[in-house]
């Protein structure tokens, strides 16, 4: 492949939004709208009505399954006109609407397979291993399948295919001379929702990638032997561990070091992806990956991820009682405080309008509340997903012939409110920065007791980690949960601002606070403790 070499960006991501070069930053106000499965016949109508909304930007999938016809190529529109992408973003283009485009490889959008080809789900060498070499099943409706390995060379060069493919026929349209305005890298990389400790990943490739990582973090093999207690280790015997089994904390050390390399597995995917639809002509653009609900207690490291793509915003379908409002007020003072830190927009990238048939309904009431109450809580752009109509969705403001419903002008109320305010420029101040560090979330993950079952679905059920972890040799993060909780009910009762910060970017999430408290987990690592005492130095008691 060859590598482009990058012009001045065209387009800039500013605290606010998006700066086009033109004296102007745009707000992010999107709405999700998928061109495949709409006539394009309706294109038109449907777009039209997003605009009238008040939405400035679409958000669209490109699915790897639908465009495929068979291994390395596809089909852009010339057999199926639905398919025509180019012309879709070339119509929103015509009406001044922006666009983010999300090739995937895994787009999700309640496709089968996650609109990943058949041939790709069943490849052996591209699947997802258990720790008895089994691939790593999804039971998701409307059919189960291997889900792939994000450290298979054969799974990524794939996707790589994919992705430059899609670069070829969809980067011309970069802003000015189309559209786009962002590209987002992979989707809700949480190892494809089968994010248990010990349920993957143990392909070949990943054991290989594994050992390199402790040879690259001990140095010699007489370090990772005093840490991990084991005089027969070696960097090429090394195994992860299969289950929890740490009888004391002079055990735990293998069980972290499979914590943090699964971290880094992801991000290792993801930089290898953003760096193809780079070089495939998405150079000048930022790029962006959206975490999904429970990211807490996942792979996801969002700290490490704002390291290989320009943005990560969050994703919330959530109805509207108190659990979901504190689980949405932790999340979105984490995502905002991390945002604030590093100069970007705070952006939920996918904010529920409407549900699939196989979640709790939403109507429109809990869609307004949790989308007001994000960003009273600091979000700055949020993407409407769904915007428009179609199969496997229900309770969108647009049907597919593009005809507003009466949900459909609440919505513009709302936009036409935050473009008179202003309200992408304003900042919620929070002097208070409750710091959950990675330590105590990885501490979570591995004293998980409920096996395959995610440990994500707990937290987006609102229980605490008491419901999910063993807790007998959880202590160390059931006690810093409740440290955290204390905290939370004692400023809210005194009316106090506050806001979470990830312990993965400490420094940058806890810029400008007055207070900040750390729940420690028996200890604390040097980089946190140095960066805390620079946060001391600027004025803030810790």
């Amino acid at each position: 492949m060859p590598v482009a070499t990058s012009p001045p960006p065209r387009v800039r991501l500013h605290p606010h939004g998006l700066d086009l070069g033109r004296g102007e930053v745009v707000p992010l106000i999107s709405g999700a709208i998928h061109y495949w499965r709409l006539a394009p016949e309706s294109w038109g109508a449907c777009l039209d009505a997003m605009k009238a909304m008040g939405f400035h930007m679409i958000d669209t999938y490109v699915p790897w399954a639908t465009h495929e016809l068979r291994p390395g190529q596809f089909d852009f529109g010339t057999k199926d006109p639905r398919l025509d992408v180019v012309k879709f973003l070339s119509m929103a283009h015509e009406r001044d609407l922006l666009a983010m485009v999300r090739p995937g490889p895994h787009v999700n959008a309640e496709l089968s397979l996650f609109g990943l080809p058949e041939r790709v789900v069943w490849d052996r060498t591209c699947q997802a291993r258990t720790p008895r070499d089994h691939p790593v099943m999804l039971p998701m409706v409307p059919v189960a399948f291997p889900v792939p390995s994000y450290a298979s060379e054969a799974f990524l060069q794939e996707a790589e295919r994919w992705l430059w493919a899609v670069g070829s026929q969809l980067s011309r349209l970069r802003f000015p001379n189309g559209p786009i305005v962002l590209v987002q890298v992979d989707n809700e990389g949480a190892l494809y929702f089968r994010d248990s400790p010990y349920d993957q990943d143990y392909h070949p490739d990943a054991i290989a990638l594994f050992r390199e990582y402790l040879e690259k973090e001990y140095g010699t093999v007489q370090e990772l032997r005093t840490s991990w207690g084991n005089e027969l280790v070696t960097f090429r015997n090394a195994q992860p561990p299969i289950r929890f089994d740490a009888t004391g904390p002079d055990e735990m050390a293998p069980h972290l070091d499979w914590m943090e390399f699964q971290e880094r597995l992801v991000v290792r995917a993801l930089k290898r992806m953003a760096e193809c639809l780079r070089t495939s002509g998405f150079d000048g653009i930022p790029t962006l990956h959206n975490l999904p609900m429970g990211e807490a207690v996942t792979a996801l490291n969002a700290g490490r991820i704002t390291e290989v793509v320009d943005m990560v915003g969050l994703d919330t379908y959530q109805e509207a009682t108190p659990a979901a409002h504190r689980i949405l007020m932790r999340r979105v003072t984490e995502l905002v405080s991390r945002c604030e830190g590093t100069g970007v927009p705070a952006f939920g990238a996918e904010i529920g309008t409407g549900f699939p048939p196989f979640m709790p309904p939403m109507d429109e009431e809990d869609s307004l509340y949790i989308l007001i109450a994000a960003l009273a809580y600091g979000l700055r752009g949020y993407n409407a997903y769904m915007a428009v109509e179609r199969d496997r969705w229900m309770g969108a403001p647009i049907d597919v012939r593009g005809e507003r419903r009466g949900f459909a002008e609440r919505l513009a109320m709302v936009h036409r409110a935050l473009d008179e305010t202003k309200f992408h420029t304003l900042r919620r101040r929070a002097p208070v920065r409750l710091v959950v560090p990675r330590t105590l979330r990885r501490l979570a993950r591995i004293t998980h007791g409920f096996g395959p079952i995610t440990p994500a679905a707990f937290q987006v059920l609102g229980a605490r980690l008491r419901a999910s972890c063993l807790e007998d040799e959880g202590v160390a993060a059931l006690e810093g949960e409740q440290f955290l909780l204390a905290f939370e009910r004692a400023l809210l009762g005194q009316g106090v601002a506050f806001a979470y910060a990830g312990g993965d970017l400490v420094e940058e999430s806890t810029r400008g606070a007055s207070w900040i408290v750390v729940a420690v987990a028996g200890g604390m690592s040097l980089d946190l403790i140095e960066r805390l005492r620079r946060a001391q130095r600027k004025g803030a008691q810790v």
